[in-house]
């Protein structure tokens, strides 16, 4: 937590997640979900395992959430958001990957009902709802042309 000024309760820090775009042919790698039993659209995403660099953990969600091995091409953007249900405070590194191959018969992390490819007019016919306002900003970004180099993203060695 961080230090509030003048000795007031501590403010909760941000929480570090990941998530990747991914698009084969115009359609995009999205997961469905259940959140407190409620059935939520989002893009594959989570958060990094100790000792795990950001592009890494995003790659590695997308493949326990989908069963797709993806490979990382660029940043699509840096984006913060708190959660009105419970106000954390969110910091999400969203990443564009192309697929690689699908690993058949891989079980899915729990909670993901399956892994599907939408277009971006196919999101709102789902019987889903994103998940957050993060789900649409970060495909609406990709699809405008949000990509910046991965060398941006460094992860320095301890010491």
């Amino acid at each position: 937590m961080a230090h509030a000024p003048g000795g007031a309760r501590p403010t909760p820090l941000p929480v570090v997640t990941v998530a990747t775009v991914v698009e084969d042919d115009g359609r995009f790698l999205f997961v469905e979900e259940r959140i407190r039993g409620e059935l939520v659209l989002n893009q594959p995403a989570g958060h990094l395992d100790p000792g795990e660099g950001l592009v890494e953990a995003a790659v590695r969600e997308t493949l326990e959430e989908t069963a797709w091995r993806v490979e990382a091409r660029a940043l699509v953007g840096v984006h913060q958001w708190r959660s009105p249900g419970d106000g954390v405070e969110f910091v999400r590194f969203t990443f564009a990957a192309v697929p690689v191959g699908e690993e058949r018969g891989r079980a899915l992390d729990t909670g993901i009902e399956r892994a599907l490819w939408l277009r971006r007019g196919e999101v709102a016919a789902q019987p889903a709802r994103p998940r957050s306002p993060l789900v649409l900003h970060t495909l609406d970004d990709y699809l405008a042309g949000a990509r910046w180099p991965l060398s941006l993203v460094h992860r320095l060695a301890a010491g």
